[in-house]
């Protein structure tokens, strides 16, 4: 199986922080790929690693036409059996007549439009996966393909470093800082749970506005901002609570993460967590930008001992049943079976 994969995020998020280990890991299986991407430093690094060739492209965005021509000559020199869409910028991409099938691959609510060209489609969760088929897509073409935990060994993480007490209840964030992701829910939920220490970890244009409202709120003293953070699984290792306060998020691989690490989770009901998150079983769950309820679900936490241990073991026996990389990379590469025996899409005319 040979797979060329287009991938061309403006930065690196989530998501394509998945593409790459989700393509590491396939090589690992000894799938043959080839990316073309954008030219971020650190994921080059990853493909050239794990002996993935790449084409880069700076994708603006006038340039569909030539690089649809592009998609189309790599797929040709590098004999791709399959051709994969990383988000819906890169469905774009991709052009009518390909020897081969293409997927187009949705970590969210994308418009079809970018994807009018793809003969198959992932969605990261079931309500995604079923609102592609409900906007047109036939049922037998549409696939969930989940997301497994992106935490790279890395050294442990002391709290003295982050000038945070041994002896603290620390809930961390791993987060963007941008409006969607509720960090100013969380401050203020923080507001109302004395004692919790809370770390940011991320980066973004909010950054400057929730420094000021930690100050605001009191908080400069229990809140450190942690800036953009490559060791995640040391600084859960570290942490007691993992908290998701997003307005909105279609997924959220930080809950994969959570289990992954045997950490309670606290998360608002966005989308991803009301559809995998079974409140007061796995973790705990609150309204959309309810601070109150945020509040009294991190103080349980503090004032219940027993319950953290509890949730985190749900959590844990969550992830080994559905979210390792083994599991997630194995029902991957049979999607990509699938795939290949549908073929191509049939089209009209």
């Amino acid at each position: 199986m040979r797979i060329l994969h287009v991938i061309a995020g403006a930065e690196i998020g989530g998501a394509e922080t998945f593409a790459v280990d989700a393509i590491t890991a396939l090589a690992e299986r000894g799938v043959a790929q080839h990316v073309i991407c954008r030219p971020f430093p650190l994921p080059m690094q990853r493909y050239a690693a794990a002996g993935i060739g790449t084409t880069t492209l700076r994708f603006a965005a006038w340039d569909h036409l030539l690089h649809a021509g592009i998609v189309a000559r790599e797929a040709r020199r590098f004999g791709a059996d399959l051709v994969q869409a990383w988000m819906s910028r890169a469905g774009s991409f991709i052009p009518a007549h390909l020897p081969c099938p293409a997927i187009g691959w949705f970590g969210d609510y994308y418009k079809l439009k970018y994807f009018a060209h793809c003969d198959a489609f992932f969605g990261v969760t079931p309500d995604i996966a079923a609102s592609i088929v409900q906007r047109g897509m036939p049922a037998a073409r549409v696939f969930t393909t989940n997301t497994f935990g992106t935490m790279p060994d890395t050294p442990p993480v002391s709290r003295a470093s982050l000038n945070t007490p041994a002896d603290a209840i620390v809930a961390l964030v791993l987060s963007r800082m941008h409006r969607v992701k509720g960090i100013d829910t969380l401050l203020e939920a923080a507001a109302r749970v004395p004692g919790l220490f809370v770390w940011l970890a991320g980066d973004g244009p909010e950054l400057e506005t929730y420094r000021a409202l930690a100050t605001a709120l009191g908080l400069a003293g229990r809140v450190r901002f942690l800036g953009w953070r490559n060791d995640r699984k040391s600084l859960l290792q570290a942490a007691d609570i993992c908290v998701l306060p997003s307005r909105y998020e279609p997924f959220g691989t930080v809950i994969v993460e959570a289990w992954a690490a045997g950490r309670p989770l606290v998360a608002t009901s966005a989308d991803g967590a009301r559809q995998y998150v079974r409140h007061d079983q796995d973790g705990l769950l609150s309204p959309i930008e309810d601070v109150p309820a945020l509040a009294a679900n991190l103080a349980r936490l503090l004032a219940e001992p027993a319950l953290g241990p509890r949730l985190a073991a749900a959590g844990s026996a969550r992830y080994a049943a559905d979210f390792t990389r083994e599991i997630v990379i194995d029902r991957l590469i049979e999607t990509y079976r699938h795939v290949l025996a549908l073929g191509k899409r049939p089209r009209a005319g």
